[in-house]
């Protein structure tokens, strides 16, 4: 609160001010009680300042020429998570294939991910109908099942993302992913910190693969949503919609990097 929000003092002449008309025992201290403290509305999906609006994503895809896209992976691709007041009760990809659609109306999306997948299971169930779809946008993102174990399999875990770029780059599809959040500065994460360096693991596992295989990578791990207290859904695992909003945001602000070397098809 700066001093506009209060009355400035009226300027007084010496001679003009006299004491003996100030007395003390008509001074009430209940008269000048500070007030309250002003609590900032929390965002909604209107006001939120992390956010594109509609037309500015719309403009921003303009020229979009994908026509199929498709997304791979766990829960996070799935895009579960607790509804938050003031958003849409949406996923992250529902919505960037919502902007997509908008700037190429007859783009078709699939999404087969699945709540609980291993980096194995999505290999061994997922590929095959992605394949099938040939599509010519793919969002990869799985790995964190993997390490909710006592003993993760860190090497395995590479192979089978290793694998999933691998098949869907020589398609000649583009490849997008991301990296997890650094969620674990906040009180409300503290039961999960043990997690904090397997999934900078990940992420640096993420990098690694997404360097190789020349997909677009969107970092989250020092995104400023990642402090916001009510990020994340009541499991300590997934964003709420109001996080999805945001990383569609992202999505959408990478891919439209793309779009000038992307040779129109329709």
């Amino acid at each position: 609160m700066n001093d506009n929000h209060f009355p400035r003092g009226r300027s007084t002449s010496g001679d003009s001010f006299r004491t003996d008309s100030f007395r003390t025992d008509s001074f009430r201290t209940d008269s000048f009680d500070a007030p309250a403290p002003i609590t900032p509305a929390p965002p909604t999906e209107l006001s939120d300042p992390m956010l594109l609006s509609p037309g500015t994503a719309q403009e921003l895809l303009r020229g979009a020429s994908w026509q199929r896209y498709a997304v791979v992976g766990d829960s996070i691709a799935l895009g579960i998570g607790d509804p938050s007041p003031g958003y849409a009760p949406t996923g992250w990809a529902d919505r960037v294939a919502t902007a997509l659609r908008g700037a190429n109306p007859g783009m078709r999306y699939l999404n087969t991910g699945r709540k609980g997948a291993t980096t194995a299971e999505v290999r061994a169930e997922q590929l095959a109908p992605v394949m099938e779809f040939e599509p010519d946008l793919v969002h990869i993102i799985c790995g964190g099942n993997d390490l909710f174990v006592a003993e993760p399999d860190v090497d395995g875990l590479r192979a089978n993302l290793d694998t999933l770029f691998a098949a869907l780059a020589a398609t000649g599809a583009q490849l997008c992913t991301f990296t997890v959040a650094d969620v674990w500065e906040t009180e409300r994460m503290a039961a999960m910190a043990p997690m904090r360096d397997r999934m900078a693991a990940l992420n640096a596992i993420i990098g690694d693969v997404a360097s190789t295989y020349d997909a677009l990578l969107v970092d989250f791990w020092r995104h400023p949503l990642r402090l916001r207290p009510d990020l994340m859904s009541a499991d300590l695992i997934h964003f709420a919609s109001s996080g999805h909003a945001v990383v569609a945001t992202e999505m959408i602000r990478a891919l439209s990097t793309l779009i000038q070397s992307t040779p129109a098809t329709h």
